[in-house]
């Protein structure tokens, strides 16, 4: 499998980083399978950094990674995923056991619903019904030691 890491700089040897930014998975390692969405993620990475070079890292993942690692997998914006997304971005789940995170990123579109969600203005079904119809790119989050000596560096791309 190939998964792509967007940057203002190339990322030859990834590490897991642990932040206080609140992001949907928690800290990690965060990889698409979407080329143009790690474009986009290079592109604004650079910008809010203001240095730099848009850049993706081109990664290859062993195709039986389900069977060697303990991977959590939100096939789409559901109730699960919407809860576990709105905890991380609290803070409110420090670590899990999870090797590999993988599911649907909230995007700059979905991040009002899962605002108004989280203050309590849009109850799950309503938050979850506006959530399904967006074409939701895929996220990808090594979270342990384990999960990244499964990664292998294959490319880097300066845009």
């Amino acid at each position: 499998m190939i998964l792509y890491h967007g940057s203002n700089a190339s990322v030859e040897e990834p590490k897991i980083f642990v932040s206080d930014r609140r992001l949907d998975f928690g800290s990690g390692f965060y990889m698409t399978s979407s080329f143009e969405q790690a474009e986009r993620w290079a592109d604004h990475t650079m910008q809010r950094r203001k240095n730099g070079m848009p850049t993706v890292s081109v990664y290859t993942l062993p195709d039986n990674f389900k069977d060697l690692l303990n991977v959590k997998f939100f096939p789409e914006p559901n109730e699960e995923w919407l809860h576990f997304v709105v905890a991380n971005r609290r803070g409110h789940i420090l670590q899990n056991e999870y090797d590999l995170i993988i599911g649907p990123v909230a995007n700059d579109q979905t991040i009002s619903t899962i605002m108004l969600f989280e203050d309590g203005f849009l109850d799950v079904d309503t938050a979850i019904r506006h959530l399904k119809p967006q074409k939701l790119k895929d996220q990808y989050v090594i979270k342990t030691e384990k999960a990244l000596k499964f990664l292998k560096i294959k490319e880097v791309k300066k845009l």
